[in-house]
């Protein structure tokens, strides 16, 4: 698959890296190939949970949608996204979160050796347990036939709505669904054929498209109808007062993540957690917020910054682009610095009296002319100006993501206790010039005496913690708005 893009340490130091492990998500998007068997059934590739908790990396593929996974202002957000980031926080992985395009080839790179997971709610059927292994069920659904209602429907007499609708399944006999070509609901309407006696006509679209958009070309009358699942039709038809989503087309069926044939492990370990997971009611506020939650739903569709529909991340996007230019950063690694600060908000306030888009103290802001600190552009040019001038202090530095980072944590816990660590990681044999893995280590060690009561460190403590998972945090997002936002 291609994708778009020591020396000894104390005891103490060894103990606290163990101990600040954060689970973290990466993503990028998969570079489609054609191929002719989707199912991946010819690959006998085998990694099971012993060699996946051993690199400390769960691959995981899944499908850029409005309940799986998307941006929503300025924030990585979906149902698979945030039940993936609990199982990797309680069995501390890394999850390495991949992209498809179309939803045909997700089997494909699961059985080729890819990826490890698929997370996406797929509808478990006896034809697809062929290939491959289902887990345990995250909920269930219908299938239901998602039709347009008559164009003014609610100025008609509801006889005549009624008789333009189909109301029984029988009814589809010589009609035509449109539908993607290996879908779970391909498979049902063929299916429901044989059921009723009859031919269904199956107009068969690409798995480049989600569920989610072929509703949506119902609804504007490009196609005449299709099916759902009835929890995305219910959300979708909340939105689309003119779709009826009350025919089922099937019983109720399990939809759950799927995973190789060779990993019975790793099944076992999801099940486990699945099981315990659903008994807390979290689980049930995170499904609810999805599936559930039509208020949300249509407040996330309706906004500009919902990255499945527009490419905004934040109402300030205009601005942060003028600033970005003065330090020569990618405006999205800025956007992504302030969501750290205050997730756009202007009148954000933190515990520490900070104030603003860039959350500046009142020292700070005094220093550098800002009067009013919840002025959006007052906050982003004394911010900006102010990186500027760490910037300038670490010339030093050649590399310049390395540079950024170091400026990104001055920012956050100041220049002298970065020095610090910088003076700490090149007593300890580590690169001063260098903040992965190097100088980060050092910011942590910064919490326990045997390191901040050391003769080189200047300034004392620090909970390193803060800027070590601040830097952290910041360039995750920024791989998130890389891959969706457009520069």
């Amino acid at each position: 698959m291609k994708i778009l893009n020591i020396t000894l340490l104390s005891v103490i130091l060894i103990v606290l890296l163990s101990c600040s492990h954060t689970p973290k998500t990466t993503v990028e998007i998969v570079e489609e190939v054609e191929v002719e068997d989707i199912t991946g059934s010819q690959f006998e590739f085998e990694r099971d949970w012993d060699q996946i908790k051993e690199d400390g990396i769960l691959k995981v593929l899944t499908t850029y949608s409005g309940t799986s996974y998307f941006l929503y202002k300025g924030r990585p957000m979906g149902f698979e996204y945030e039940l993936l980031e609990k199982f990797a926080e309680q069995q501390e992985l890394k999850i390495d979160l991949r992209i498809v395009g179309s939803i045909d080839s997700l089997f494909y790179y699961l059985n080729r050796g890819d990826v490890d997971l698929v997370a996406h709610g797929l509808t478990e059927t006896r034809k697809r347990k062929e290939f491959v292994k289902y887990t345990k069920p995250l909920f269930t659904s219908k299938q239901v036939l998602v039709q347009k209602m008559p164009d003014k429907w609610y100025e008609l007499h509801w006889k005549k709505v009624e008789d333009a609708l189909v109301h029984d399944a029988i009814e589809l006999m010589g009609d035509t669904v449109a539908v993607r070509v290996h879908s779970s609901y391909h498979q049902r309407l063929n299916n429901l054929a044989d059921e009723i006696g009859g031919e269904i006509f199956i107009d068969t679209l690409s798995g480049e498209l989600t569920t989610e958009e072929i509703i949506e070309m119902v609804a504007a009358g490009e196609v005449k109808q299709t099916v759902a699942d009835m929890n995305i039709a219910n959300l979708m038809a909340s939105y689309y007062p003119i779709l009826n989503v009350d025919v089922p087309l099937s019983t109720t069926q399990n939809m759950g993540w799927v995973l190789r044939k060779t990993s019975p492990e790793l099944c076992r370990v999801i099940d486990e957690w699945l099981i315990n997971y659903k008994k807390q009611s979290e689980y049930y506020v995170i499904y609810n917020k999805y599936y559930k939650n039509k208020k949300d739903y249509r407040r996330r569709v309706n906004s500009d910054f919902y990255s499945v529909k527009q490419n905004q991340i934040s109402q300030y996007d205009d601005l942060i682009k003028e600033e970005a230019i003065k330090i020569n950063w990618d405006w999205r690694l800025l956007a992504s610095q302030v969501y750290q600060e205050s997730k756009f908000n202007p009148s954000a306030v933190s515990w520490a009296g900070a104030v603003g888009l860039m959350q500046m103290m009142p020292a700070t802001a005094k220093e550098l002319g800002v009067q009013w600190r919840s002025n959006p552009k007052q906050s982003m040019d004394g911010g900006v100006r102010y990186l500027k001038q760490l910037l300038g202090r670490l010339n030093d530095i050649v590399d310049p993501v390395q540079k950024i980072k170091f400026a990104l944590a001055s920012y956050n816990c100041g220049f002298g206790h970065v020095s610090d660590a910088r003076r700490l990681a090149k007593k300890y044999n580590l690169n001063p010039d260098v903040w992965d893995d190097n100088v980060e280590k050092m910011i942590l060690a910064l919490r326990y005496p045997k390191n901040f009561n050391d003769p080189v460190v200047k300034y004392g403590y620090l909970r390193g913690t803060e800027p070590h998972t601040y830097v952290r945090q910041i360039f995750e997002r920024y791989k998130h708005y890389q891959k969706f936002i457009k520069e």
